[in-house]
């Protein structure tokens, strides 16, 4: 295996490591209030866009 030239610094490590965290997913407010996905369908209604797509019981 080939090594490193040069000692990584503290700040590239962090920078790196940085790139890779985890992010919340951005969630929407439906009309009824429910919070869901965007551009996503609602679970709850069953609807996207104005229109109702799914039944939902």
């Amino acid at each position: 295996m080939g090594q490193p030239k040069r000692k990584q610094s503290k700040r590239r490590s962090a920078l790196r490591r940085g790139a890779n965290q985890y992010k919340a997913p951005t969630l929407a407010k439906a009309k009824d209030g429910s919070a869901c996905l965007s551009h996503r369908v609602n679970p709850v209604t069953g609807e996207y866009r104005g229109r109702k797509v799914i039944e939902v019981d």
